[in-house]
């Protein structure tokens, strides 16, 4: 299965889906070589995360008129429902796929990497920073326990990252897929927030990698004090005004 399928239709915009059908074509002829033989809407829809076999239909058909996607013709079958043969990336489409392999998409999240398992450290998670960052921000903060998907699990993670506003990197506990999934999203030129256990960040610190840069220390004694801080840094990193 390709690696932007959802089984679900959370944390998927439409801005989203239509990418994901950029994703989806231009991985598929990657594969092959050649143009998609046979590409209907009702058979991407779950692929591609839209809520309607009709509604993917309209991407592709906005999509064509777009210059984005070509196809040698198409046919409407019972129920109106459409079959479009020989379909490929135009070259304005590749240029796009390109665009997005590289973390050009930004999509309607954040992202959080941490370490599993530390009841205080989710605890913070759920009555801290997740209400924080939608209040500040409208955009909602995910995990990988919110991510309800088949597949590979790396693959899946990369998707995530790469389809994120933002990336939020919890670096309490040193832990190395943390930082591997921050040195990926800065990698993208995504906007990486650091925050840390206060406690943790001031007597043992973190890597050298990252103690020199903006790192949010956190406290269950002082939850009104981050937020304030957390708040002031993503007005920053996502360019907004103070």
């Amino acid at each position: 299965m390709n690696d932007c399928a959802k089984n679900s239709n959370e944390f998927t915009s439409p801005a989203t889906q239509a990418m994901n059908l950029i994703r989806y074509i231009g991985d598929e002829v990657s594969k092959s070589g050649v143009p998609i033989q046979q590409l209907s809407g009702a058979g991407i829809q779950k692929t591609i995360g839209s809520p309607s076999g009709k509604f993917a239909t309209s991407l592709i058909e906005e999509f064509c008129d777009r210059g984005l996607i070509k196809i040698s013709h198409e046919l409407a079958t019972l129920g109106s429902q459409k079959t479009f043969f020989d379909v490929n990336l135009t070259f304005d489409g590749w240029e796009q796929y390109e665009t997005e392999k590289h973390g050009g998409f930004d999509g309607n999240y954040g992202f959080l990497a941490m370490q599993f398992g530390d009841d205080e450290l989710d605890t913070f998670v759920q009555e801290v920073l997740k209400p924080a960052v939608y209040e500040e921000t409208g955009y909602e903060l995910v995990d990988m326990r919110d991510v309800g998907r088949a597949g590979i699990i790396d693959n899946i993670m990369r998707v995530q990252i790469r389809d994120a506003k933002f990336v939020i990197v919890d670096l309490t506990h040193d832990n190395n897929g943390a930082y591997w999934e921050a040195g990926y999203a800065e990698g993208l030129g995504k906007p990486v927030i650091y925050i840390c256990e206060k406690g943790k960040f001031e007597n043992d610190k973190t890597h050298f990698d990252t103690n020199h840069c903006t790192t949010v220390p956190w406290s269950r004694d002082d939850d009104e004090g981050f937020r304030q801080e957390l708040a002031a840094t993503l007005r920053r990193s996502l360019g907004e005004v103070l």
